[in-house]
C-alpha cells in the first residue's frame, strides 16, 4: 500500500474509537458479577449497526420518492459516501472516476487548470496557495484570497470537488472567478486561461556563492528535480558553492515519498520522520542513507511561511531536527497526517487518512506546524491582514496527540551571530513585493545573509 499525503483539498468517529477500550475495561470489571460477556455486547453492537444501516435505507428511500426533483441512486450513494469520509477529517475523501483520474495526473506531475490549492470556508473557496508559474500565480492570486464566484455563479454551498472540477478544463480554455482579495473589502473579477499545469515546477538560482532551489509541490519528479538542481549550481559555481537556501514558501505538500527523499538530498545521518498508524505493524521510520547528502553538507537554511503543509512540514522539521539546516520564515500549515489512496470498485478510489507522522524528535506537527528558528514576515504581508489559515482552522481537523506531553525543543545554539540582528518584519520603506525581483523578497535577503555568515572561515577569506 503507498502512502501519498493529500494535496491539502478539505468526531463522531473518533469517539467511537474511543469508546473500544472503555467497553473491555467495563467487561473484565463487572462481567462476572453482571453476566455480561464480549460476545453478547458483539451481539449488541452489530445490532446497532445494523439499525443504523436501515435507518440510511430509509432516508434513501424517502429521498428517492419524495424530493423536489428526481435523484439518481449514484449521487446518492456517492454524496452519503462523501459526507461519511469528510466528518472524519479535512484530507479524508471520496473520488469518482473522473476524479481519480485528476488526482493522478496531478501526483504524476501535469493536469489541466489553473494551479491553485484550495479549501473551503464559511460555504465559499479560500485559497492556500497558487503554485509557481501557472496562471493562477501570474494573475496574482495570493494565500487567503476568497473565491466568491465561478464564471458569474456563485460558490456558496458549493462541494469542494464540484468547486474544483468547475476551475478544472482543457487547456486553453478560458474561466473567470471573482475574487474577495485578502484584506480587501470589494471583490474582482480575473480572467484566466487554463493551462496543463505541471508539478513540481522546481526553481534554481545562483546568488553570488549560494545556491537557492524554490521547490513548488512534491509530485513524482520533486526528488530528481532537486538533484538536478543541486548539480546545475554546482556546474554554475563552479565547484564553489558554500551553501544553500531550500524554498518551501507556499508549498502545499504532496508525496510522502517524496518528501523523505528530498529530505535525504541534505542528509547522511539521522531519522527523517516516522508515522504511527492505528495498528502498529503499519507504523514506519525511514532514516537517511549514508550517502545521501548530495549538497556536501553545506550551510543550509529552509524558507517556510503558512502555506507550507504536509510534505514541506516533512522536510523542515527533519532538517531543523537533526540540526542540518536552519528554519526561517513563519509558523507552517501544520498538517500532520499522511492519506492512503485506496482503489474501489468502478474506477473510484478513497482519500483515507490512515497515520500521523513525527519529526525526528518525536513531536507531531497537527494543528501546531513547525516554529522556523528565526521568525521573518513575508515582504508582501499588509499590517491590517488577516490571520493565515492553518490547519486547526479546517472543520473535523485533528487534534495534535501529543502538544501537551512532550516539552518544546531547546533554543538553537548554532545559530551565527548575525541572527540576533535580523528584524521579524520589512522596514515600511522596504519595496513591494515582484516575485521577478529577488531583491524585493525580504525573507530570501535575510536567508542569505544567514547562510553568508555560516560559510566557513577559510572559505570567507578566499
Amino acid at each position: 500500500m503507498k502512502f501519498r499525503s493529500g494535496l491539502l483539498l478539505g468526531s463522531a468517529f473518533i469517539a467511537g474509537l474511543a469508546l473500544a477500550p472503555v467497553s473491555d475495561v467495563l467487561l473484565h470489571r463487572f462481567g462476572g458479577e453482571f453476566g455480561i460477556t464480549k460476545a453478547m455486547a458483539a451481539e449488541d453492537n452489530a445490532s446497532s449497526t445494523y439499525k443504523l444501516l436501515s435507518l440510511f435505507g430509509d432516508v434513501f428511500e424517502r429521498v428517492k420518492a419524495d424530493y423536489v426533483t428526481p435523484v439518481n441512486d449514484q449521487s446518492l450513494v456517492e454524496n452519503a459516501i462523501n459526507g461519511m469520509l469528510a466528518g472524519l477529517d479535512p484530507h479524508s475523501a471520496y473520488m469518482n472516476a473522473q476524479q481519480y483520474r485528476d488526482m493522478q495526473a496531478q501526483t504524476d506531475g501535469a493536469f489541466g487548470g489553473l494551479g491553485l490549492e484550495v479549501s473551503q470556508e464559511n460555504g465559499f473557496i479560500k485559497v492556500i496557495s497558487p503554485i509557481d508559474g501557472t496562471p493562477a500565480a501570474k494573475a496574482n492570486i495570493k494565500p487567503n484570497d476568497l473565491i466568491i464566484a465561478i464564471d458569474g455563479k456563485s460558490v456558496q454551498g458549493l462541494a469542494l470537488d464540484t468547486a474544483v472540477d468547475q476551475m478544472r478544463g482543457p487547456p486553453g480554455s478560458s474561466i473567470s472567478l471573482t475574487i474577495k482579495p485578502v484584506g480587501k473589502t470589494k471583490p474582482v473579477v480575473v480572467k484566466l486561461t487554463r493551462e496543463v499545469i505541471n508539478v513540481p515546477s522546481v526553481h534554481s538560482d545562483l546568488y553570488g556563492d549560494i545556491g537557492y532551489i524554490r521547490l513548488s509541490v512534491f509530485s513524482e519528479n520533486a526528488d530528481q528535480g532537486v538533484r538536478d538542481a543541486i548539480k546545475k549550481l554546482q556546474a554554475q559555481a563552479h565547484g564553489k558553492l558554500h551553501g544553500y537556501i531550500l524554498d518551501l514558501r507556499n508549498n502545499p505538500g504532496g508525496l510522502l515519498d517524496q518528501a523523505v527523499s528530498v529530505a535525504n538530498d541534505f542528509m547522511s545521518t539521522g531519522e527523517i520522520v516516522s508515522t504511527r498508524a492505528r495498528h502498529p505493524e503499519d507504523s514506519e521510520v525511514w532514516s537517511a542513507k549514508p550517502d545521501g547528502d548530495v549538497a556536501g553538507d553545506l550551510p543550509m537554511v529552509v524558507l517556510i511561511n503558512p502555506g507550507s503543509a504536509s510534505a514541506s512540514e516533512i522536510v523542515s522539521g527533519a532538517l531543523q531536527d537533526n540540526r542540518r539546516a536552519i528554519v526561517m520564515g513563519e509558523r507552517s500549515f501544520g498538517k500532520g497526517s499522511v492519506q492512503t489512496v485506496i482503489p474501489l470498485p468502478e474506477n473510484s478510489a478513497m482519500r483515507l487518512t490512515t497515520a500521523r507522522y513525527f519529526t525526528p524528535s518525536g513531536r507531531s506537527i497537527q494543528d501546531l506546524g513547525i516554529t522556523p528558528d528565526i521568525q521573518v514576515a513575508e515582504s508582501d504581508r499588509e499590517a491590517n491582514a488577516m490571520q493565515p489559515l492553518r490547519e486547526s482552522d479546517l472543520q473535523h481537523a485533528m487534534e495534535n496527540p501529543n502538544s501537551k506531553k512532550l516539552p518544546p525543543l531547546p533554543p538553537r545554539a548554532d545559530l551565527p551571530a548575525i541572527a540576533k540582528s535580523i528584524p521579524k518584519q520589512p522596514p515600511a520603506t522596504w519595496p513591494k513585493f515582484d516575485a521577478s525581483k529577488p531583491t524585493t523578497d525580504f525573507q530570501l535577503q535575510e536567508a542569505i545573509k544567514i547562510v553568508d555568515a555560516m560559510k566557513p572561515v577559510s572559505s570567507a577569506a578566499n
